[in-house]
């Protein structure tokens, strides 16, 4: 699933070739961007994104209290082995300048709970699917790949929550769009990364027009980045995927715009994005420990801003909170 950078930048000239026949903008796997930013790129408020090696990455102390609460097995490797899905998805997780160093928000706040816990974090990356199996395994200790909360999932896994999870649709800039709900979506072609939670969300609002008497949603399915040429082209009106990476990408070309913004937890839950580790294993309670003392201290905030995610913080990490339903049969 992950890419080096070098084909990255490779796909990258292609893109660009590619804009100056249709005229839009890069990037975004099942609903981020493949695409490696600029040097000089800026976040969504501003801020210039550091994308060498050396971060300078946001550190906070050891809390001992909070420590204790690793298992033994854990403590005595006194290391915290992270995986997430790289896909070159700024700002979550990406490569670096050098073609190895994954950087992004993910991997800045696994330090942080590495940092209150008192150990080694060994950030691993791999396909989405592969996630699972490795926390599933014990391969892996705890996953941060903008991993949802969801009533299915919590059947096998723990949660601490640690950031809002925020859905956007992506438009070309002036395209009238403006997308609040179900209805607005009626009759659009509409692109979305498939097996996502944007798909479900997708096909709920589409069975929910029918109903109403609207049309349904044209929904068109994309990997990569192909669908911003999709969108350049005219051929789908809008994306669905996670705003962090959409509001970036945003940020870097001013070609498009965000038409709307909705929780990925649906109507009625507030979605949120969290640490998972395997259910009952004992870990949870030191993730949502050390989520709290760095959201307490400000450093969880610093994380957020130097990545333009201000307005996905959360007051507090909780365990286990309602999740995205399960689909109805």
């Amino acid at each position: 699933m992950s890419l080096p950078r070098r084909a990255l930048v490779t796909a990258a000239g292609a893109f660009a070739a590619a804009l100056a026949l249709t005229g839009c903008g890069s990037g975004a796997t099942g609903a981020s961007a493949d695409l490696a930013p600029a040097k000089g790129s800026t976040a969504p408020n501003g801020t210039v994104v550091n994308l060498s090696p050396n971060q300078n990455r946001v550190t906070t102390p050891k809390v001992d209290a909070i420590a204790a609460l690793v298992p033994e097995e854990i403590r005595k490797k006194g290391t915290l082995s992270v995986v997430d899905s790289l896909g070159s998805t700024p700002p979550l997780d990406f490569y670096a300048d050098d073609d190895k160093t994954v950087i992004g928000v993910e991997p800045d706040i696994a330090y942080l709970i590495g940092d209150v816990l008192g150990l080694k974090v060994e950030i691993n990356s791999g396909s989405w699917e592969n996630i699972f199996v490795g926390l599933d395994s014990g391969k892996y200790d705890a996953g941060l790949s903008n991993i949802t909360v969801t009533e299915e999932r919590k059947e096998k896994y723990d949660f601490a929550t640690y950031r809002l999870d925020i859905l956007g649709f992506e438009a070309k800039k002036g395209s009238g769009l403006k997308v609040t709900g179900a209805k607005d979506l009626a009759g659009k072609s509409v692109g979305v990364g498939t097996g996502t939670n944007q798909e479900k969300l997708l096909i709920s609002w589409s069975e929910e027009n029918v109903r109403n008497g609207l049309k349904p949603i044209d929904i068109k399915y994309f990997s990569g980045t192909e669908f911003y040429l999709a969108l350049s082209s005219g051929r789908i009106d809008v994306y669905v995927g996670p705003n962090p990476s959409l509001a970036f990408h945003v940020a870097q070309t001013g070609e498009t715009e965000i038409v709307g913004t909705y929780s990925g937890g649906g109507a009625d839950v507030l979605g949120k994005i969290a640490a998972t580790t395997h259910k009952d294993n004992g870990l949870v309670k030191a993730l949502n420990g050390a989520i709290n003392e760095v959201i307490k201290n400000g450093t969880y905030g610093q994380v957020l801003k130097r990545w333009g995610l201000d307005n996905e913080a959360v007051k507090t990490s909780e365990i286990n909170p309602p999740g995205l339903p399960k689909p109805k049969q």
